[in-house]
């Protein structure tokens, strides 16, 4: 009889943990990323073949994945797979675990919880700023996006973005006439063709980013008119060259001299190309843009054609150095016409995984020193996080994710996060074995009908728990009575 009445209170004590367990389950129904608990139970030690009730043997975390719900606010990320997301608390400066992804830009720009901890991650680094002054960062005066390109592989990931200011309308002739002279027109055609080439770097760069780095060359191609020169006497006489199937022609005009200068500007005037002659009738025709091969099939005075074989061929590049000729190329051109150029490189290395640097992750593009205007619009892929900025992508970090050997053992500490320990490991890196989905959240995995189910038979365990009880005690109250 006094054993039925302990097993009775053993019964009550471990059910009101399972009432507990599971009420606190379906309260968290909605909690983002919410994982359930789940209670099992052991018999207690027997005593001539009878037992001596039950007790809680564990309560334990379900960590089985969650609904992922589409969310469309940008901050918002979903682990699918396993994983945490690496939480800091500012005040304390300890280190938590979360599969809560509802977050937001802080007021000091950092991507954070809704309960204001820093999440984790690795945060970009301005690697190169090639720049026609000292400016660093992008200012209202860079008005044009030349380009904005992302890339990323197994050892790193950047994204390159350049400007300049506005060189349609500070672009005017340049050089001297027969040295290289330019108009403000042919100035603007160069530059819109070596934008061009740059871009097309770009985008050839970004699928061989791993490629050696090696620099383009320009062809150089030098003709002789010397031994014709005496030929140009009267306006019928003419000076012509044939390049990339455009034929030039200058006639005869004051003397030798002028007639040089100006066959030699009009070759100028075509886009990507500059020529220049000498008093001897050397005439130098150079390719402006880098690995570009120029099409020069004969050169004549009155049809007496000079041999055309001093020719230094164009030379492709790869890899970073292919971008790096392009682009330098565009800033000269750039520059002659009054015209700044800004590129800006931000790199996150992914190299040894195992001791990647784990920082705050900034926002706010002022504060990162890119940009005078602080806010972009922030958009996520798998994890990595850009910023998108008159028509720029900045990359400024990576959130990073966390695992353990045993889950299991992680301590819940409220508000959806939880602390290592001894029984759950060291945390390893997580990124093979989830992804993370953008504008999306984790809903909790807690299965209602399944609780409710559970929460009804632990009531009437209760209930029965207590019935034994109850009977015990009239059990004992009969046998006192037998005694009297």
């Amino acid at each position: 009889m006094i054993t039925g009445l302990w097993n009775g209170i053993s019964g009550l004590d471990s059910f009101e943990k399972a009432l507990n367990v599971h009420s606190n389950n379906i309260s968290n129904v909605n909690t983002i990323g919410h994982k359930s608990d789940k209670i099992l139970f052991e018999d207690l030690m027997y005593q001539g073949r009878i037992g001596k009730g039950s007790s809680v043997q564990t309560i334990e975390k379900n960590f089985n994945q969650g609904n992922i719900k589409i969310t469309n606010n940008p901050y918002d990320i979903a682990i699918n797979g396993k994983g945490f997301f690496i939480i800091n608390d500012p005040l304390s400066n300890e280190t938590f675990y979360s599969r809560a992804g509802n977050f937001k830009m802080s007021s000091s720009g950092t991507l954070s919880t809704a309960s204001n901890m820093n999440v984790l991650g690795l945060a970009s680094k301005i690697t190169n700023v090639v720049s026609s002054d000292l400016t660093t960062m992008f200012t209202k005066d860079y008005i044009n996006t030349l380009a904005s390109i992302s890339i990323s592989n197994n050892t790193f990931a950047q994204t390159i973005n350049t400007r300049t200011t506005n060189y349609n309308q500070t672009a005017k002739e340049n050089g001297i006439h027969g040295q290289g002279y330019k108009s403000s027109g042919s100035i603007i055609a160069d530059i819109e063709l070596l934008v061009a080439n740059y871009k097309e770097t770009l985008n050839v760069y970004s699928s061989s980013s791993q490629m050696e780095s090696k620099a383009s060359s320009s062809q150089k191609t030098k003709i002789s008119f010397t031994s014709y020169l005496a030929d140009l006497k009267s306006k019928s006489d003419f000076m012509e060259i044939n390049i990339n199937g455009t034929k030039i022609r200058q006639n005869f005009d004051t003397n030798t001299q002028t007639t040089m200068n100006k066959f030699s500007d009009k070759i100028s005037n075509i886009a990507g190309i500059k020529a220049s002659i000498d008093a001897k009738g050397l005439l130098i025709i150079d390719s402006l843009i880098p690995g570009k091969s120029i099409d020069i099939n004969s050169a004549s005075i009155n049809n007496r054609a000079p041999s055309i074989n001093n020719i230094t061929n164009a030379q492709n590049g790869s890899g970073l150095g292919l971008v790096n000729s392009a682009r330098e190329a565009l800033k000269v051109a750039l520059e002659k016409a009054n015209a700044k150029l800004l590129e800006i490189t931000n790199t996150i290395s992914l190299k040894n995984e195992a001791n990647l640097e784990l920082k705050d992750i900034q926002l706010k593009l002022d504060k990162l020193n890119l940009s005078t205007s602080a806010f972009g619009n922030i958009e996520i892929n798998d994890g990595f996080i850009y910023s998108k900025s008159s028509g720029n992508k900045f990359l400024l970090g990576k959130i990073q994710t966390a695992y353990f050997n045993n889950p299991l053992g992680l301590k819940a500490q409220g508000s959806n996060l939880y602390k290592a320990n001894k029984q759950s490991g060291e945390a390893i890196n997580a990124d093979k074995l989830n992804t993370l989905d953008s504008k999306a959240i984790e809903l909790s995995n807690t299965q209602l009908s399944e609780s409710l189910v559970d929460l009804m038979v632990y009531q009437r365990a209760f209930e029965a728990s207590s019935k034994s009880i109850t009977t015990a005690d009239e059990f004992l109250k009969i046998a006192i009575q037998l005694k009297k």
